[in-house]
């Protein structure tokens, strides 16, 4: 029996924290005399109130999280989160629409990045920043900071990290859970603080050097400026940028390593070395056929294709070109790039390269199985064997995900959008990437898009953030069960 006053206490915690994070903004609407002060100061009241609240209210039991309350916080804490991480936009007046809000913020916190926002720059700095912290607190993810501090208050949390950090890698850093959740958070934290400092001495100014930070080690893409980071013509930033977005694209167990002066461990890993060299040879190939079609600088067309390649794998969707532009080819081949996503373990979305390796590995033996039927022929990575559990397990997700993809489209083309822009919005709202193709492409935003496919929409992105099963398993009667 699902043990509901447990929920109640981890999610008082959850909301406290988120709250905590919320009030950070009110200091930043201060210094810059921003009009948001008082939103700001309602939203985090009101979030901090409920998080107490519920907190006192599931101190009447004992806590006990087994798995169904594990994902049952997870799927409850990003819904409500998402419910009160929208109070400033709505009670500023800078989003008025509980929709168009809902939409922001479930963006945000699943560091998708499609907004709704035509004139980012005359939001004011406080809400500016929350819109940016969104993606950070969603990047890492929150409850892996509630897990981290979940026993000081004496409560468990191995089942609620499983559920929040789901996909076929269960590397740890240190043997207990808590000690990894925080080990994680220190790495995140860290880089975040020297993209920033990078930035600032690349040219930014504070301000929009520790936005792009947040969401930059969060691949959430959220920009202060209209045209994202075709406004700074400064190559150093652009490549700053690129650099901390290949970074926050890779397993976190491997830059907690490679902090540690271990970087033979990095370039063990399978995965590791695919992501990095399959972002050299597309860049290169790109690259080749963007100069031939525009003829402009060698340099600028490379630095323009490795950071849109770099931005769509990773999932940040940040933007310093119109990859539409190009060519039809190129298009389609970017909207392919969004199904990849980055490492395990790390802040992207998508699919992640290592199902993908996997999976192709796995094909390619079945050949050789075919021809010796007798054989054991098993899968390796990182020289160890696939366990077939997590192989019947990929290749269920990787099913799922086209499914998904595929019934998404129709929804969302039956709800009002047309055929391109509809699969566009499906293919970059699911895999967390933030710009797709069509009326919603990198120059473009979701605020057109009809209310209703907006709702279905934030849906695909907590879907794809939490890698379908920890939501789909709620919609399942084996979930409600007793036994």
């Amino acid at each position: 029996m699902i043990q509901f006053s447990s929920i109640a206490r981890v999610m008082g915690v959850l909301l406290f924290l988120f709250g905590l994070m919320m009030a950070t903004t009110i200091g930043f609407s201060l210094y810059y005399h921003s009009p948001d002060i008082l939103p700001l100061l309602s939203a985090t009241g009101i979030t901090l109130g409920s998080g107490i609240l519920l907190f006192v209210l599931g101190l009447q039991r004992e806590v006990h999280i087994g798995k169904r309350e594990g994902y049952l916080i997870v799927a409850l804490g990003w819904i409500f989160m998402t419910l009160f991480g929208m109070l400033p936009f709505l009670l500023s007046g800078v989003i008025p629409e509980v929709t168009n809000a809902f939409f922001e913020t479930m963006s945000g916190l699943t560091t998708t990045g499609a907004s709704i926002l035509d004139d980012i720059e005359a939001v004011p700095k406080g809400i500016l920043l929350w819109r940016s912290l969104t993606q950070w607190i969603g990047g890492m993810g929150i409850i892996v900071l509630t897990v981290a501090i979940l026993p000081l208050l004496g409560i468990g949390g191995i089942e609620l990290f499983g559920a929040e950090v789901p996909g076929p890698t269960s590397d740890k850093i240190h043997p207990r859970i808590v000690e990894t959740a925080r080990s994680l958070w220190l790495v995140y934290v860290i880089l975040t603080i020297a993209c920033t400092v990078l930035l600032r001495i690349a040219g930014m100014d504070f301000y929009d050097a520790i936005n792009h930070a947040l969401t930059t080690m969060a691949t959430g893409g959220f920009s202060t400026k209209n045209a994202s980071i075709a406004f700074y013509t400064n190559p150093a930033i652009q490549y700053v940028l690129i650099f901390f977005m290949i970074l926050a694209g890779t397993n976190y167990n491997l830059l907690y390593f490679g902090i540690r002066g271990k970087l033979r461990t990095m370039w063990r890993s399978d995965e590791f070395k695919v992501y990095s060299l399959f972002i050299i040879g597309v860049t290169i190939i790109v690259a080749a056929f963007v100069f031939r079609i525009t003829g402009e600088n060698v340099e600028k067309v490379f630095r323009d294709v490795l950071f849109q390649v770099v931005s769509i794998i990773t999932t940040t969707g940040f933007v310093t070109a119109d990859y539409t532009q190009w060519s039809v080819a190129l298009t389609m081949f970017f909207f392919i790039l969004m199904f990849l996503g980055g490492s395990a373990g790390s802040t992207s979305g998508g699919i992640k390269f290592i199902r993908h390796i996997v999976f192709l590995k796995n094909s390619f033996l079945e050949f050789k199985r075919i021809l010796h039927p007798r054989a054991l022929i098993r899968v390796k990575i990182d020289h160890q064997i696939v366990a077939p559990r997590i192989l019947t397990h990929i290749l269920v997700f990787l099913l799922i995900y086209l499914l998904v993809f595929l019934t998404g489209s129709v929804v969302v083309a039956f709800l009002g959008m047309d055929f391109v822009s509809a699969i566009g919005a499906v293919a970059t709202c699911l895999a967390n990437v933030g710009p797709g193709i069509g009326t919603v492409g990198p120059v473009n935003n979701f605020a057109a898009v009809p209310d209703a496919a907006k709702w279905f929409l934030s849906f695909l992105m907590l879907l794809g953030r939490l890698e379908l099963f920890t939501i789909l398993l709620l919609f399942t009667p084996y979930f409600w069960k007793s036994n």
